[in-house]
């Protein structure tokens, strides 16, 4: 091996080999650009036909990072589990699990290393975006410690969808089902919490109607996003409560489960031996 590359494990340096030396890879990253980069222009382009100077005001600039980080927001929950709903499946369809197990890689190292490698393509993407940005910071109205709190969250938004990929690559033995599983539970993160908060807010109190709203919404990605860029939106759903913000009980309680998720992952990967009585 490479001196080089002595810090890491033949895994990592496996997945990385095969995710970033195909022309699939640049031809991804090359077309989430595109799709990011027309929505964009198309936004301002449509917002700046409507003035009579032709250019984006302050508030239409801070519309469109609104816009930008919500369908960015999409595309990752769209993308993620994609990419790490086959890492284990794919090796057991493809009979190369056992031969893996079979290397001094410890399971823990072997999960660890395909849920990396998956994450920092989707950080790559994702980082590749940044430049567009700039059409913000050109007409003012988005501080920049909005735009790093954004690009944090989104990183914990990718860990976390890849923690849910890697789960169900692991405990179900087909590449499709684990697929259709993963985006089972994003469709539910995004629209039960939401549906969930407005169904019970409304036969709730009436004093307590938005705070119900607020505690399901934290569980929304979607809506937390919405929380990190108008702070005083969670002022308005949690009144009671000063210090509480909604990215609160989003980083918790979802740091839990993604550390449950890989856990799991982890005890099951390799075949557990049943002890004779």
């Amino acid at each position: 091996m490479n001196s080089k590359l002595n810090w890491i494990n033949p895994v990592l340096e496996k997945e990385f080999r095969l995710r970033m030396r195909t022309v699939r890879s640049p031809l991804s990253i090359l077309a989430y650009l595109l799709a990011i980069g027309l929505i964009a222009l198309g936004f301002a382009y449509i917002n700046m036909s409507h003035l009579q100077a032709g250019v984006l005001s302050t508030e239409r600039s801070s519309e469109l990072f609104y816009f930008l980080s919500g369908t960015q927001l999409v595309l990752i929950a769209f993308m993620t589990p994609g990419l790490t709903a086959g890492v284990v499946s794919g090796e057991r369809e493809k009979q190369t699990l056992n031969m893996l197990l079979t290397t001094q890689q410890s399971s823990g190292t072997i999960i660890l290393s395909k849920l990396f490698a998956s994450l920092s393509f989707m950080l790559l993407t994702v980082v590749a975006t940044m430049p567009l940005y700039s059409i913000v910071f050109l007409y003012g109205g988005v501080s920049p410690k909005q735009v790093l709190a954004v690009f944090v969250f989104y990183v914990f938004v990718m860990v976390l969808f890849g923690a849910v990929g890697i789960f169900f690559s692991t405990m179900l033995k087909k590449t499709v089902i684990s697929v259709i599983a993963a985006y089972g539970f994003v469709l539910f993160v995004f629209g039960f919490t939401a549906l969930a908060g407005l169904f019970f807010s409304n036969i709730g109190r009436a004093g307590t109607n938005e705070e119900i709203l607020g505690y399901f919404l934290s569980f929304n990605p979607m809506a937390v996003l919405v929380s990190l860029m108008v702070p005083d939106f969670s002022k308005q759903v949690f009144k009671g409560h000063t210090y509480l913000q909604m990215w609160h009980i989003f980083i918790v309680s979802y740091t839990v489960i993604s550390i449950v998720l890989i856990w799991l992952s982890v005890r099951y990967l390799r075949p557990i031996m049943k002890r004779k009585s």
